[in-house]
């Protein structure tokens, strides 16, 4: 019987030399690093992180969220084999949503995205949400940097959907396109007014065939909307677009529109700002992840837990009193 011999794990300067040189095996492990939940791998992760965030190149990172069925991952498609055509290399982030449940998650968009993902000039991600709110994963952020490292200059984030919590892309990203189905401008109404204001576009997707004059109104719709909110920048008016993945109409257009803004923002000092604010939120994220874990792993917290949690349930401790007992019984390591 042949003896199992467990891979050799690479060192920091192995993997930071890997990832700078662009190998995607490396690359990917280090993502996998970053969203390992073991406490042993934290340490190499930052050291990584760290020495990667010191390689500044200029990238245009793009955030694209949507509404179910809106056809984000045929879109990305098509969008990313126009960058690449203009001698871009490309990372896709793509979020799949994880069960409540079980925690799986089907993370499909790489047979999604077929033709793409067979170009060598792009990288594909799938990463589960993890149940985390704001319809990116608890490290997409990072995720990004090891990316720019590795000498992707076009960054795509593929949000999980429209929604509330989807605000949370603003915060890593340079460039928000929404997408959205014909028709869908009755649904302005049921469409959270962050997601609006936070749009740098948006994009009527499968505007072709019997939807033609049905995306027009859409288009109408939406305009109307945007014309109603405050501007994101006072050099950028937000435009609407009618779009075709499969015949590739619109699809110039709007990277155009993407390009062209964040050239604005780059030649306005607006870029440089909101990416030191972006490193500023990705801190307290990072504080807020370590300090839950801490909390959560401390042994007087886990031991009294149990039952503070069961005096809750049972209505004979109420909420706000648990978590203060809880929160006094921390001792964190001094």
């Amino acid at each position: 019987m042949q003896k199992y011999v467990k891979p050799r794990e690479p060192g920091v300067d192995e993997m930071v030399r890997g990832i700078l040189a662009g190998e995607r095996h490396m690359l990917s492990r280090a993502i996998t690093l970053v969203e390992s939940t073991k406490p042993e791998h934290e340490k190499r992760a930052h050291e990584i992180l760290d020495r990667c965030l010191a390689e500044r190149k200029e990238t245009v990172r793009i955030g694209i969220t949507g509404s179910p069925g809106a056809g984000k991952s045929t879109f990305i498609e098509a969008l990313g084999e126009m960058v690449i055509s203009e001698g871009h290399r490309l990372a896709v982030l793509a979020i799949d949503p994880s069960s409540s449940r079980s925690r799986g998650s089907i993370l499909g968009d790489k047979a999604r995205m077929e033709k793409l993902a067979g170009k060598s000039e792009a990288f594909i991600r799938p990463t589960a949400s993890s149940g985390h709110l704001g319809g990116t994963s608890p490290k997409t952020h990072e995720a990004i940097v090891l990316c720019e490292a590795a000498g992707f200059d076009v960054i795509i984030v593929e949000t999980v959907g429209v929604g509330q919590s989807e605000i949370m892309i603003d915060s890593m990203v340079d460039f928000i396109l929404l997408l959205m189905l014909p028709g869908s401008g009755d649904e302005l109404q049921g469409i959270k007014r962050g997601i609006m204001e936070i749009a740098d576009a948006i994009a009527i997707t499968k505007a072709d065939g019997r939807q033609a004059d049905l995306a027009n109104v859409s288009r109408a719709d939406f305009a109307a909307a945007l014309g109603m909110l405050p501007p994101r920048h006072p050099f950028h008016e937000r435009r609407t677009f009618l779009t075709s993945a499969l015949s590739g109409t619109g699809i110039s257009d709007v990277w155009r529109e993407i390009r062209d803004t964040v050239a604005l923002m780059r030649n306005n000092n607006v870029l440089q700002a909101r990416r030191q604010e972006q490193l500023g939120q990705l801190l307290r994220t990072v504080l807020d992840g370590m300090l839950k874990a801490r909390f959560f792993s401390d042994p007087s917290v886990q031991a009294l837990q149990p039952g503070i949690e069961e005096l809750v349930r049972s209505g004979n401790l109420s909420p706000f009193s648990g978590a203060k007992t809880l929160l006094d019984a921390f001792h964190p390591k001094p």
